[in-house]
């Protein structure tokens, strides 16, 4: 299915080397993306509000979001999210190094749409990146894309 627009992708990750295999990974993919970067949990709550200096952003279509946030941590960023009327369909992908129990309990819990654990190895991660593309933004139909 062929979009009309481009897809925008809030990334909420505060690693540099992470940032950048998802830039490079969505730069190779086949899908056309805006990708918007925010590198912690402050900023985030301030950017989905729209407050300064984020006042003329894109509701993202998708938002895929780390755990382990400077400020705010992602499990109260996911928390925010999915209890905002204007927020909650927003599919949001935990992309975390944690495979603790308990936080993909408690993501589950808050409504995340997916929990995937971020590899190390950069091969593996591309893989990563590229299969979100391949259902998020060419499988599924996304709430704000209808």
């Amino acid at each position: 299915m062929k979009k009309s627009r481009p897809v925008n992708i809030l990334l909420i990750e505060d690693n540099p080397g992470d940032v950048r295999l998802t830039q490079e990974a969505f730069k190779e993919g086949k899908m056309d993306v805006n990708l918007e970067l925010v590198m912690d949990g402050v900023e985030t709550i301030k950017f989905l509000k729209k407050e300064s200096p984020y006042e003329e952003v894109v509701t993202p279509d998708l938002i895929l979001l780390d755990l382990n946030l400077p400020k705010k941590d992602g499990r109260e960023v996911l928390e925010y999210i999915k209890s905002e009327p204007n927020l909650k369909r927003i599919p949001v992908v935990v992309l975390t190094t944690s495979n603790a129990e308990q936080d993909i309990i408690k993501s589950y819990n808050l409504h995340v749409n997916c929990y995937i654990n971020k590899p190390v190895d950069f091969d593996k991660f591309f893989d990563i990146i590229q299969r979100i593309e391949d259902f998020w933004l060419r499988t599924a139909i996304l709430p704000t894309m209808i």
